[in-house]
């Protein structure tokens, strides 16, 4: 008979259960029972082998990913939940760098399991949303075993190297069927690494015309050009100021321009996203517990400690954050994460729907029309209490920018208030932070990224007496604070928060690589730059550069292909492999994603004639077709 989960033995969080062959360690993941000492925040549950992230401690997926890392060399690529597992078909060899075929196999399948395959579960049931994953250990004709964690917390026997066994049958016509020892739990199958894919499931190779961008023109307007954005709403008013018009391009030659996508490259756009964010996130764990790390961010010194401090205590309070990306069909590969103050919010939720509504564009669906709604429920589920300022410069692109994010804030029941610089905030007598009209700074969020105020903070920071090590305001009663009093107060919290300054510096991108090598959605990153960057052709970046400035194109012969100037040439650079945007009707296109909260929240377009976008390069619509009608082009 098949072993059952001893569920009237619970051991403690960490707990040793027993040993998988290869001397693979499972633990316990009851979690009610984990030390706040030893594990004082989410980020300590997060678990590593040589450098590589393995998965949170001690979880399904962490324990099979360890597993094959530590007998076979290679992992599978992060998922969201186990059962997404089953969806994959290739892992990563770490030592070599390359992917190497995964096959699955059905359960009832011809193919067999053996031992070391990952035995996947459906997700519902005893798994919830999550599905399961366990490593097979031994296989019989009536029975499999398994080692797993996260199933129960149960010690295994003396001397046994499995968690529990599994009745299983062989039918007539030789199909091997594995039986779930729960009712409402279902076994998906079985993943095996083998060039041999006899009997695998057929998985559908998505054409990769679907990948492919295409440019589309409206009709002109005959007659009399008619406004279209209702300039009633300051934040529409401040845009056609901006851009001197009822328009979404600066360019008059396109003004009638339009991009699509299929609705495949929409969902593969959402997933990379989510993925990317996780990841993005594991990283900027790694490098907060690793000081030499750090040191390659050229931070002060001053702020580390509010940086760590901003990590465990506002980890989940991200609004919003933009990715950039080159989709081809060669792949789908992100440039970078803008995780602080990221642009074109209003163009991307706002402005390409109405500029379709105007010019009647119904092909498909608007890439960003559930964006607004995003932004409005991630600010719901925020701890702002009271009033928000929102800090912004005289740009005029950031004052439309943060009246969109006004609306967002109405929309979502917060009150707020626009401040222009920070000449009319003085200090209080209690030494709080409060604007004209007396209000005290609890809650701001800014136009200002971290990395456009880092170079006046760390002035301000080196001009006070106090150790460099650590840097607190000096509240003089009646006195204009400096940027570095208002964005580093203890009693304002700032969105986006202080953390945001790792995971948007580009030197996150060799850390990313890395932890997660050969990843398919990333591309390869060095803070030196090797041969291997050499033969491929590469792009130079500076680690806290912005808005494609000082930022260098260079092919695998060495020569130059685009080169900008900019205000970062002092900064160390990193290399990242060369992937160039496609060029789609005279433009070379890039694919933003926007989020909300850290989640898929809607897409943009930057358009430029040169292969480097920069922040003058324009946004166009984004159009998400079906399939059907992208293949029939």
């Amino acid at each position: 008979m098949p072993t059952l989960p001893n569920k009237s033995i619970s051991c403690s969080f960490g707990t040793l259960l027993g040993y998988a062959p290869g001397g693979v360690a499972a633990y316990s993941s009851d979690y009610d029972s984990a030390s706040d000492v030893e594990y004082p925040k989410r980020s300590a549950f997060r678990s590593y082998v040589d450098g590589i992230y393995m998965g949170y401690k001690w979880q399904c997926v962490e324990f099979a990913r360890r597993w094959m890392y530590q007998n076979s060399g290679y992992i599978f690529d992060d998922v969201s939940m186990a059962y997404e597992i089953f969806n994959l078909r290739s892992v990563r060899d770490i030592a070599s760098n390359t992917r190497l075929p995964l096959q699955a196999f059905g359960n009832g399948s011809q193919r067999h399991p053996q031992p070391g395959c990952l035995l996947i579960w459906e997700q519902g049931g005893e798994f919830e949303e999550t599905g399961h994953v366990a490593i097979v250990t031994e296989v019989f004709a009536d029975k499999i075993r398994i080692a797993e964690q996260n199933l129960d917390h149960v010690k295994w026997p003396e001397g046994q190297n499995y968690s529990r066994e599994l009745a299983a049958t062989i039918s007539e016509d030789g199909e091997y069927w594995v039986a779930c020892s729960f009712n409402d739990a279902l076994i998906l199958g079985w993943m095996i690494q083998t060039d041999d894919d006899t009997d695998a499931e057929i998985s559908e190779e998505t054409d990769k015309q679907l990948f492919s961008l295409s440019s589309h023109h409206v009709k002109p307007a005959s007659g009399q050009k008619k406004s279209w954005l209702n300039v009633a709403n300051k934040d529409e008013a401040a845009y056609v100021k901006a851009l001197q018009g009822h328009k979404l391009s600066a360019a008059f030659a396109d003004e009638y321009r339009y991009y699509v996508l299929s609705e495949t490259a929409e969902d593969a756009l959402r997933r990379a996203t989510n993925e990317l964010h996780g990841l993005f996130m594991h990283a900027t764990d790694y490098v907060l517990d690793n000081e030499h790390l750090l040191e390659k961010f050229n931070l002060p010194r001053a702020l580390l400690p509010k940086i760590r401090q901003s990590w465990d205590n506002r980890l989940n309070q991200l609004i919003t954050s933009r990715f950039d990306f080159a989709m081809t069909t060669q792949g789908l590969k992100v440039y970078e994460y803008n995780c602080d103050s990221a642009s074109c919010y209003m163009e991307g939720a706002k402005i390409q729907g109405k500029w379709a509504d105007h010019y009647g564009v119904h092909e498909g669906e608007d890439a960003g029309k559930d964006l607004f709604n995003q932004l409005v429920k991630a600010w719901q589920k925020s701890q702002v209490k009271g009033l928000i300022h929102i800090l912004h410069d005289d740009d005029p692109e950031e004052k439309y920018h943060a009246l969109f994010i006004q609306q967002t804030l109405k929309a979502a029941g917060i009150d707020s208030r626009l401040i222009e610089g920070i000449d009319s905030l003085i200090w209080d007598e209690s030494g709080n932070v409060v604007d004209a009209q007396g209000e005290v700074l609890h809650w701001v969020w800014k136009t200002w990224s971290w990395e456009t105020a880092l170079d006046q903070i760390r002035l301000e920071c080196e001009s006070d007496d106090a150790s460099s090590e650590s840097f607190e305001p000096l509240s003089k009663k009646g006195k204009t604070p400096r940027l570095a009093d208002v964005l580093l107060h203890k009693n304002i919290m700032i969105f986006e928060p202080l953390w945001t300054l790792i995971p948007s510096n580009k030197a996150i991108l060799p850390v990313l690589w890395s932890l997660f090598p050969n990843h398919p959605l990333l591309l390869h990153a060095d803070f030196e730059l090797n041969e291997d960057l050499q033969a491929s052709g590469y792009v130079s970046k500076p680690i806290v550069g912005r808005c494609g400035a000082n930022i260098q194109l260079v092919d695998h012969a060495q020569d130059v292909l685009d080169a900008t100037d900019g205000q970062f040439a002092h900064q160390d650079n990193i290399y990242q492999s060369l992937f160039p945007l496609p060029l789609v009707d005279g433009y070379y296109v890039q694919v933003c994603t926007f989020t909300a909260a850290g989640k898929y929240a809607g897409s943009c377009l930057r358009v430029d004639s040169s292969m480097i976008i920069s922040k003058d390069s324009d946004c166009l619509a984004l159009r998400f077709v079906n399939d059907e009608a992208i293949l029939l082009q």
